[in-house]
């Protein structure tokens, strides 16, 4: 029985010892690394730039207040339609006390003078008719007249200006009618009937009464890094994204690109503007914010291969062909690399369409 059990325990300690080794050889045993395997393929690339900005119109006019005044009545309603010379609101003339005082005063003489003048000049026509007096003197008479009368009329117009800031003949076409120097949508009237208005001037630009603009020409402008604006062309195509049309898509020409670049944030920051074709059925609103990605550089149908395949040296570019799918066997091959769009990249020579390269290890 002991004899048994002797041997029992030589087994166990043999068995422990094998396990022991078996483990410790399983261990240190690595398993091979195992790579992604990039296909050689013609591609189409682009390299892209995205330019934030917004979208207004070309023609945007601020309508001023050509006289001083209150506002007395607003003919239109922001968003509504207007063409050219239309009434869009009309000022009442707050007159100056002194200024009335006097222009009354000039009416009163002016009308004194008249009809003093008027009494000699009749009694000038009894005379001359009776050809007591010359006609010369007549004729003189009847001139004085004529200029009593005008100077009359003057005086009156005078004190309508002054009264309500045009003559009773120009009623219609004077300044205190507000009136549209553009044909296109009203985007804001920034006044109420009762404010006060100032009048365009030397020392004041004057009260807007109304913003309008053309939204049937509209810009995409914004602002691009340095970087990049070396690369820009006039002409060049742009996509538009206005994120407030659910993310709709429109085209849009580069049409002028800023000389003189501007600080922001530690970056010299240009502006760029390109004619957006918008269609008739989309409502876009002056301001919009859009996105506006621009094809810096292109290539079609050329080899490519993903860029984490290609291995770049000072000395050297080049790639791993693989033999098989699991890349464990790979011959290094000099390339001659292209165009990046940042994920591919294309390869002049080197290498053939469908071959296998050795990419990142998984």
């Amino acid at each position: 029985m002991k004899k048994i059990l002797k041997w029992l325990l030589l087994l166990l300690i043999l068995v422990g010892v094998v396990v022991t080794f078996f483990y410790l050889w399983k261990r240190e045993q690595k398993e091979p690394v195992k790579y992604s395997v990039c296909v050689v393929e013609r591609k189409d690339l682009e390299k892209t730039t995205i330019v934030t900005g917004k979208v207004e119109p070309r023609d945007e006019v601020a309508i001023k207040a050509q006289i001083q005044g209150i506002v007395d009545q607003i003919y239109k309603e922001a968003g509504q339609s207007v063409k050219s010379g239309e009434a869009i609101a009309k000022i009442k003339v707050v007159p100056d006390m002194q200024a009335l005082s006097q222009a009354e005063s000039r009416v009163r003489l002016a009308e004194y003078n008249l009809n003093n003048i008027r009494k000699i000049y009749e009694r000038d026509s009894v005379l001359y008719e009776r050809k007591v007096i010359a006609r010369e003197e007549y004729e003189s008479s009847n001139l004085k007249y004529i200029e009593a009368k005008e100077e009359l009329k003057v005086s009156e117009d005078n004190l309508s200006i002054v009264k309500e800031g045009v003559t009773a003949a120009a009623r219609e076409s004077g300044n205190t009618i507000v009136r549209s120097s553009i044909s296109g949508k009203i985007l804001e009237i920034p006044v109420k009937v009762g404010n006060s208005v100032q009048s365009v001037g030397a020392f004041s630009e004057g009260t807007t009464i109304a913003t309008v603009a053309d939204m049937s020409d509209m810009l995409f402008v914004g602002k691009i890094d340095e970087t990049d604006v070396g690369r820009l062309k006039e002409g060049m195509q742009m996509k538009l994204v206005i994120g407030a049309l659910n993310e709709q898509t429109f085209s849009a020409t580069l049409e002028y690109i800023s000389p003189k670049g501007t600080e922001s944030n530690g970056a010299m920051m240009f502006e760029i503007k390109g004619a957006a074709k918008i269609p008739d059925n989309a409502h876009v609103r002056a301001g919009y914010s859009a996105n506006a990605e621009i094809v810096l550089q292109a290539v079609h149908d050329v080899l490519t291969l993903p860029e984490e395949a290609v291995h770049i040296t000072p000395d050297s570019t080049y790639i791993l062909l693989a033999k098989d799918t699991t890349a464990q066997q790979v011959e290094a091959r000099q390339v001659v690399i292209g165009m990046s769009d940042g994920i591919n990249i294309e390869i002049k020579e080197g290498v053939e369409e469908g071959d296998l390269v050795r990419g990142n290890e998984k």
